[in-house]
């Protein structure tokens, strides 16, 4: 009897999704309208998961090559709260600059593995008749590579000797390499860069080229140039106030030691009494994801509002086609009310007609939302690609759409009158 039951509601789905597509065929314009609605939010649901699940992925990825117990140390923390120029709502504003001093002091405590001093500037950078307006500088000391490996393609880095004494050379990403110096070799070329906060600046040779890895939070594939931390502030004119620190815990000492360790040691330099507050900020990567999250976070609520209107324009679409599929066909819901369908079977077959509408619609925006996906992926530092979470959640809400929407249309077709409606012209 069970079965029969069952079999009984796979042959009445299966008969309104057959009515449902012969309705759409027949009534194009109002069907395309729900579908395009429908699909639009789909789309907007699938794109941005897409988006969000790279992102993700690629942040992690970044933050991982890094090695998961390193931390930052800088002058400011990571804050979005509004600051007057008085300074009394941020008082971090205040806090001292970060020293080569205090570097080195860090860098002699036990659990501490290395210290990295780094800091971006501005230059603009020219070779012969070939130049970069405005390109990003990266100065860091010489064990930038113990932190952060770079790939190297040609060359090599800088050494201790010449990070120290600010030598003038340089390593370029392959996008630099490429925009200064084309297919040729770069290795042992001169040319100059000059702040773009002055006329600052002077001739560099390049040393080595490596390849960037390409993320979100790198920016994409930009022309970048790395030099030594001494020769950016010596030789570019770099305003130290804006250098941080990367460190690297000696191996087997716990994330939380080093951080216990090198507070102690900052605020003991900078002559900080136990009832004052530190002066710097420990960054970890905790707290960096934390940011990270609330800030897409809210992004993908926005986009979440935006294709909730889509939904909204499709269910109010399947409650017009609906209604009107009701009134067309009220002397075929009363014939089949007098040979004994009852209100659940009838109600039923609306309902799986409304659904079919709005499946039809997530079907199309999953498609193009896939493909957009695989663009975003082959064009762009953003791995994109779409989780199956999204693509349940999609068809989840087309289906929700379809029923909440399609429930007023189908609560009519099943309370007519069979009589009235064997009567209706």
């Amino acid at each position: 009897m069970a079965r029969m039951r069952i079999v009984d509601h796979i042959k009445m789905s299966l008969e309104g999704v057959t009515i449902a597509l012969d309705a759409m065929r027949a009534n194009k314009v109002r069907a395309s309208l729900t579908i395009l609605g429908v699909a639009v939010g789909v789309f907007v649901v699938v794109v941005i998961s897409a988006a969000v699940h790279g992102i993700n992925a690629s942040v992690a990825k970044q933050f991982e090559s890094a090695g998961p117990t390193t931390f930052f140390v800088n002058r400011w923390p990571i804050s979005f709260e509004p600051c007057d120029d008085s300074g009394d709502t941020c008082k971090w504003r205040a806090n001292p600059r970060i020293t080569f001093a205090e570097s080195d002091a860090l860098a002699r405590l036990s659990s501490v593995s290395e210290v990295l001093i780094q800091q971006g500037w501005s230059v603009q950078a020219k070779y012969r008749d070939r130049a970069l307006s405005s390109v990003q500088v990266l100065g860091v000391t010489a064990n930038w590579p113990a932190i952060e490996p770079p790939d190297m393609v040609d060359g090599r880095v800088f050494t201790e000797q010449e990070s120290r004494s600010a030598a003038a050379v340089a390593i370029l990403n392959v996008n630099a390499k490429e925009q200064l110096f084309g297919e040729g070799d770069a290795i042992g070329k001169e040319f100059t860069m000059t702040s773009l906060r002055g006329n600052i600046g002077g001739p560099f040779v390049v040393i080595g080229v490596y390849k960037d890895e390409v993320s979100f939070l790198s920016g994409g594939d930009h022309p970048k140039i790395v030099t030594s931390i001494y020769a950016l502030e010596r030789r570019l004119g770099a305003q130290t106030k804006y250098m941080s620190l990367v460190i690297k815990p000696s191996a087997g000492v716990p994330q939380s030691e080093t951080i216990d360790e090198v507070t102690s040691s900052l605020r003991a330099q900078r002559g900080l009494r136990p009832s004052h507050e530190s002066n710097f900020a420990i960054i970890t990567q905790d707290k960096l994801f934390d940011v990270y999250n609330k800030v897409f976070g809210m992004f993908f609520l926005v986009m979440i509002a935006l294709s909730s209107v889509g939904l909204l324009v499709g269910g109010v679409g399947v409650v017009a086609i609906m209604m009107i599929s009701v009134t067309e066909r009220t002397r075929e819901i009363g014939v089949r009310k007098a040979l004994g369908a009852t209100r659940g079977i009838i109600l039923w077959q609306f309902l799986v007609e409304a659904v079919t509408l709005t499946a039809t619609g997530a079907a199309i925006g999953l498609i193009v939302g896939w493909v957009v996906a695989l663009i975003v992926n082959a064009t762009t530092p953003i791995q994109a690609s779409v989780p199956p979470l999204a693509v349940v959640a999609a068809l989840g809400s087309s289906a929700i759409t379809g029923i909440v929407f399609g429930m007023l249309p189908a609560l009519k077709a099943s309370r007519l009158d069979p009589v009235a409606a064997l009567r209706y012209e």
